[in-house]
């Protein structure tokens, strides 16, 4: 793998805390990715994370799309976005980072930051939009970018546009696999890993589909029911942080230590939360056919390894979870409008004919998932850069 193009370290000078910016590669300019905020957020994790968006972005690439994909970025902070002071840090770093935020990297929303936060910061820090260095790519800028904030205004059942594309990517990427192997959705159960933004719009989506949400886990623990949980009650009952309130539980719902998810009696697990949650140990707990990475980089190497040869096959974030940046862009380039029956439509045919490429690739050439998505990305990748130029 070639070292990334950028990599920086940034230390606050009020606290010495620490945050981390990495641009793996630029296209016509400009790189995506998001920012995150957690305590132990490392340089190493938001380079991977950075090479990751490489990834999202070339496996989106549609020559006849109004969307470019753009190169891969990754801001990281090292910090409890529930501490006090996490706000007044987030400010401070986009504030060092503006210079490059303005001219080549382009972020939003990632684990710990909501998107409404992430633009009240960057306005603090005196920047136009998270996003402004992509305003020269765009045919007309103004058209674009009301677009774009007339879909961030759109809500579903209680839940904005926004939230909800990405989640029905992961639930498509889900399905697409269940249809593949001819598993019917009435009567297959799942577990949720986080209840988040992803998280809960996956299981939003799964449930309407057909499928039994038996395990959620948060903060404070598991919640289970064989029967199914209800998932809009526990929707209704989060915080900004995914935590849901117990007074939504009914009866009949059990409670669990917080990594029962692991070991739940479901098909498919989608972990929804934080990096690295499955390691060689844990694996040996799950009895599940499908691992959905719904958050990045959830299940290290090894473990992956260990579940490929037991027979469980695990739909890698660089797919799964791809969506969620496509829709942004989409929405922005104007392959699709502030719909959200389009952009539903739109996300569900782009991510089940990319899961439905990568499976059979990885079929035909009895490799994992994820190494076909791997090698659907060395395809693409010297197409982008015929077409528009290396940047290294």
């Amino acid at each position: 793998m070639t070292a990334p193009l950028m990599s920086l370290t940034w230390t606050d000078h009020l606290t010495g805390r620490q945050g981390f910016l990495v641009v793996d590669r630029l296209v016509r300019g400009v790189a995506s990715g998001g920012l995150r905020m957690r305590a132990g957020c490392t340089l190493e994790e938001v380079a991977g994370l950075a090479r990751g968006m490489t990834m999202k972005e070339a496996l989106h690439y549609n020559p006849e799309g109004r969307y470019i994909p753009l190169g891969g970025a990754k801001g990281g902070i090292d910090c409890d976005p529930q501490d006090p002071g996490a706000y007044g840090l987030l400010v401070r770093y986009l504030r060092a980072m503006r210079p490059y935020i303005e001219s080549f990297w382009t972020t939003g929303e990632d684990l710990g930051l909501t998107q409404d936060l992430v633009d009240r910061a960057a306005a603090e820090a005196g920047l136009v939009s998270s996003i402004q260095a992509v305003y020269p790519l765009l045919d007309d800028e103004a058209t674009a970018r009301r677009r774009l904030a007339d879909a961030f205004a759109v809500e579903v059942d209680g839940i904005g546009l926004d939230e909800l594309a990405g989640g029905c990517g992961v639930a498509e990427s889900a399905l697409a696999a269940l249809d593949r192997a001819g598993v019917p959705y009435e009567g297959t159960r799942v577990a949720v890993q986080g209840l988040g933004t992803m998280g809960g719009a996956t299981a939003r989506f799964l449930t309407r589909a057909g499928l039994t949400v038996v395990a959620v886990a948060d903060i404070k623990g598991t919640m289970v029911n064989p029967a199914g949980l209800d998932v809009e009650a526990l929707l209704a009952a989060r915080d900004a942080y995914g935590t849901v309130d117990r007074a939504a539980l009914r009866p009949e719902d059990r409670e669990l230590p917080g990594d029962a998810w692991l070991s739940a009696d479901a098909e498919v697990l989608v972990p929804a939360a934080v990096s690295y949650a499955i390691d060689a140990a844990e694996q040996e707990r799950i009895t599940a056919r499908w691992i959905v990475e719904a958050a990045n980089m959830p299940v290290l190497p090894e473990a992956e390894q260990l579940l490929a040869a037991r027979g469980v096959t695990v739909l890698p974030d660089v797919v799964v979870n791809s969506g969620t940046n496509a829709w942004w862009w989409w929405t922005l380039f104007g392959d699709i409008g502030a719909d959200a029956d389009e952009a539903f439509a739109h996300t569900r045919r782009s991510m089940r004919a990319l899961v439905e490429q990568m499976l059979a690739r990885a079929e035909a050439h009895g490799t994992t998932p994820r190494a076909a998505a791997h090698a659907i990305v060395a395809d693409r990748l010297p197409v982008i850069a015929e077409r528009f130029g290396w940047y290294r």
